[in-house]
């Protein structure tokens, strides 16, 4: 079959369940696509990161990005633009963008940055890991397994009304100066005061930033890129705990500001402007709707919102039509401390074998693996909609020796009392006392990861497929009729490169046949 038109120029790339779904690889695929269906060489005019920072990562082409947006490995895409809803480290901008130009891609002169772009830096990174170690030693919680980017005590700056905002790199430098030191004068008296941290803990936070940053860019270091200095995070520390070397903390953010000041601009006309010569302009989303800082479970979320209105306001247009793609895998990934109702027991052949695929982009953290849970999916269908789905890593799910080949899909949850129910649970208390409700499905022998018709995936890859995408309508609109126009399983991944991909999905109403 062919591939349904998209609805609208402006196209979302989300995430459905907790993040990891493999979003970035949505970029190209879309790109061909118009490519193929509008005639046009350059059919994408921006690719937008909405929200979040560079604790989002993406996977494209085999090149891993925190910062910057998946359409830097698309050469015909003019701008990677830069939304007003993010927090960014001007740092982390050359970290990334150096080594990949290095590489042979388009990175800086692509860049657009919003004037309302929020400036994130050293004493946010500090008041993370300080609100952590608050949290676990004073409050005594569990650790809320932050990446430690700083990116909650930056929004935390937009909501007091004290951000310092990337039009602040064409002012002056002194304006800028006075923002900085007074940013960093109110994190000091936070972390000491509030948060009460010790002076051997105070002094860690510079050798826990160097070697995490040192880690990260190892390889461009190696390569001459950067010296190791540039990564050296004692730079800004001064004998006396609690204080930092503001003369050099200024310096080091103006500069690394200035580097990118001419893409300063500002982002609202560059997408109406795309609109006018009829161009597309494609969202890329940081995390997913389960880590929305107002529809999931704090402290496991993220400090931005992450589903589809979050595009009209990062890019400061009115809000119009718009095409949303939700992303997920063929099984969940958690990590942190979230509750994880389909977890994957321990020691089971399949939780050993996926979790060898399972390492945070932006954190290289383990990730926790577990069943398809559709209650998820469907409550993000039916609360925040899309038009179009797609699966991801199915390929992962062949029989491997010792597991029975037993795929579970979970279809509703159970409370202690035997009670179904069809959504998640608003309430955290009532949601961990739940346990999943299972449909089996059997698994297959075949390596799926050359096939590129879903006519020649075996007959029971067909039916798991078909059973994801009925299980997600059957809770969504549990009781009802369902509506007459049903999301689209638009691709499903079958390895981790961009051919790895089947187009010709059956429709909805034909694919569901399977399950």
């Amino acid at each position: 079959m062919s591939l349904l038109p998209f609805t609208s120029k402006l196209i979302a790339d989300v995430g459905i369940t907790m993040g990891d779904e493999g979003k970035g690889r949505l970029i190209p695929e879309v790109t061909e696509e118009l490519r193929a269906s509008t005639g046009q060489e350059s059919p994408v005019f921006m690719v937008l990161k909405v929200n979040g920072g560079a604790n989002s990562g993406h996977t494209a082409g085999g090149v891993k990005l925190n910062l910057l947006p998946a359409g830097v490995i698309e050469s015909s895409i003019p701008y990677l633009g830069i939304g007003s809803g993010v927090v960014a480290d001007p740092r982390k901008f050359m970290w990334e963008a150096k080594p990949l130009e290095k590489a042979g891609f388009k990175i800086i002169n692509q860049l657009a940055i919003d004037e309302r772009t929020m400036v994130a830096d050293l004493s946010h990174r500090l008041l993370d890991l300080a609100w952590e170690d608050y949290r676990v030693n004073i409050l005594k919680n569990d650790p809320r397994g932050s990446t430690g980017r700083g990116i909650t005590p930056a929004y935390q700056d937009e909501t007091g009304q004290w951000q310092i905002t990337y039009v602040d790199f064409l002012g002056d430098r002194e304006t800028f100066a006075q923002k900085m030191i007074q940013r960093a004068d109110r994190a000091l008296r936070t972390i000491e005061h509030v948060c009460q941290v010790s002076a051997e803990t105070w002094d860690s936070f510079f050798d826990t930033l160097t070697t995490a940053e040192t880690r990260a860019n190892q390889e461009a270091i190696d390569a001459g890129i950067f010296p190791a200095e540039e990564f050296d995070f004692q730079q800004f520390r001064t004998e006396k705990p609690f204080t930092l070397n503001t003369d050099r903390l200024v310096e080091v953010y103006w500069n690394a500001g200035q580097a990118f000041a001419s893409q300063v601009t500002d982002i609202r006309e560059l997408v109406l402007q795309a609109l006018s010569e009829d161009r597309s302009v494609i969202g890329e989303f940081g995390q997913a709707y389960w880590l929305d800082k107002r529809h999931g479970f704090s402290p496991n979320v993220t400090a931005a919102h992450t589903f589809t209105p979050e595009f009209f306001q990062s890019a400061n247009i009115p809000c119009q039509p718009i095409h949303t793609i939700g992303v997920a895998k063929a099984y969940d990934t958690k990590v942190g401390t979230h509750i994880f109702l389909t977890q994957i027991e321990e020691g089971h052949a399949l939780s050993d074998a996926l979790k060898k695929l399972e390492f945070g982009t932006s954190t290289g953290r383990q990730r926790m693996v577990g069943w398809f849970d559709a209650i998820e999916k469907a409550d993000a269908l039916r609360y925040g909609g899309y038009q179009d789905l797609m699966i991801n890593k199915i390929d992962a799910l062949g029989k491997i020796p010792g597991w029975d080949g037993n795929l579970l899909i979970c279809t509703a949850y159970k409370d202690p009392e035997g009670k179904i129910t069809y959504h998640v649970p608003r309430q955290d208390s009532v949601r961990k006392e739940l346990s999943p409700v299972y449909k089996i499905y059997p698994s297959w022998e075949e390596d799926i990861s050359s096939v590129r018709h879903f006519d020649d995936l075996p007959d029971n890859a067909k039916a798991y497929v078909g059973g994801m995408v009925k299980s997600i309508l059957d809770a969504a609109y549990h009781g009802e009729t369902w509506p007459k126009q049903l999301p689209n399983l638009r691709y499903i991944g079958v390895g981790p490169n961009p051919s790895q991909i089947i187009k010709d999905v059956p429709s909805t109403e034909e694919l569901i046949k399977f399950a």
